[in-house]
């Protein structure tokens, strides 16, 4: 097996047991928290091959929690991330992924279980059939006080039991007031395929969210054959305060209350797009933070001006992205 991966010290990977000194109590002051799943991508090639090792099974670490943990903290951000991580390879290969980041774990994250996996296997023409093994649980947590901002999206906003402790927490940081509740449905039909459940689970959650990402792709999912400026308006009166939703190579759409901004994506050679919507939504994050907007967010009054920076940002975060191959989301150097 092929884990794709940078280098690191031995000592991460030396024993069976999670290292200690990756993980934190929850009670540090994190500036951005994010919660939701980890696990590794395990591809396999089944067709024929020249050579046993193209069959090789390869195995990134992704979810899409993670991958915006990763981002942001690439980004210098301070970041946390509670989530499920077993005591097996699988774990100890997603906790180096982190480490090279920064990213802290908090010690709740370290499980006496297995690690939740996605296996994709690959056909001699390259088409895909998916295999999930993925267990979402979470102890009764809080959020430490000074926390920015809060993360969630994809499978953790919706699998249970998990996804209704992340329920109790944004619907009591947004009565609080003093947390920016950020939120990327991600929708994963293979997973949930209910989509009345979904969409229940997705509005409840992007009503106690300042921030709601979604690609097109999940928009038409959700709501098909309604068009994206409907389906933004519909986050907005509903309680959000900004929305963007990505376009692939078309750009952008974001929104806040009396504001439209369209862009169009910067010309790029695409290597994949893996990654690419987690990267535009740590981008977005990361941009708010820097420009100190979110006081203007909470408040609702960003200007034009405001949300196309935000916007300039995400596209070029997931520019990078997809210029390379794998979810490499850039650092800040990169990122200018």
């Amino acid at each position: 097996m092929t884990v794709s991966e940078d280098p690191q010290p031995p000592s991460v990977l030396a024993s069976g047991a999670l290292p200690p000194e990756v993980l934190v109590p929850a009670v540090l002051v994190p500036a951005v928290l994010v919660i939701g799943e980890a696990l590794v991508d395990i591809v396999v090639r089944d067709g024929d091959a020249s050579a046993a090792d193209d069959r090789a099974p390869v195995v990134h670490p992704g979810g899409s929690p993670l991958n915006v943990a990763y981002g942001l903290a690439r980004l210098g951000v301070p970041t946390t991330f509670r989530a499920q991580v077993g005591s097996d390879e699988y774990g100890r290969t997603i906790i180096r992924h982190l480490e090279q980041a920064g990213v802290v774990l908090e010690q709740a994250t370290a499980l006496d279980a297995p690690t939740s996996t996605a296996t994709a296997h690959l056909d001699a023409e390259g088409r895909a059939s998916y295999e999930f093994d993925i267990v979402w649980e979470l102890d009764r947590g809080e959020i430490a006080d000074g926390t920015s901002m809060l993360h969630t999206g994809s499978i953790a906003s919706v699998l249970r039991p998990g996804a209704g402790e992340i329920r109790r927490l944004f619907a009591d940081a947004r009565a609080r007031g003093d947390v920016l509740l950020s939120y990327d449905p991600n929708v994963r039909p293979s997973i949930t395929p209910d989509r009345e459940s979904v969409v229940a689970d997705v509005e409840a959650l992007a009503a106690d969210a300042h921030v709601v990402k979604l690609s097109d792709e999940d928009a038409e999912w959700l709501y098909p054959g309604v068009d994206l400026e409907t389906v933004v308006s519909r986050f907005l009166d509903a309680g959000s305060l900004l929305v963007g939703v990505t376009r692939g190579g078309e750009g952008c759409l974001l929104a806040a209350p009396g504001v439209r901004v369209a862009l169009p994506a910067q010309p790029v050679e695409v290597v994949d797009t893996i990654g690419a919507g987690d990267s535009f939504m740590s981008g977005m994050l990361y941009a708010i933070l820097r420009d100190g907007l979110v006081p203007e967010i909470l408040a609702g009054r960003l200007d034009g001006e405001q949300v196309e920076a935000i916007a300039r940002t995400a596209l070029e975060s997931a520019r990078i992205t997809v210029s390379r191959a794998g979810a490499h989301p850039p650092s800040l150097a990169e990122l200018g």
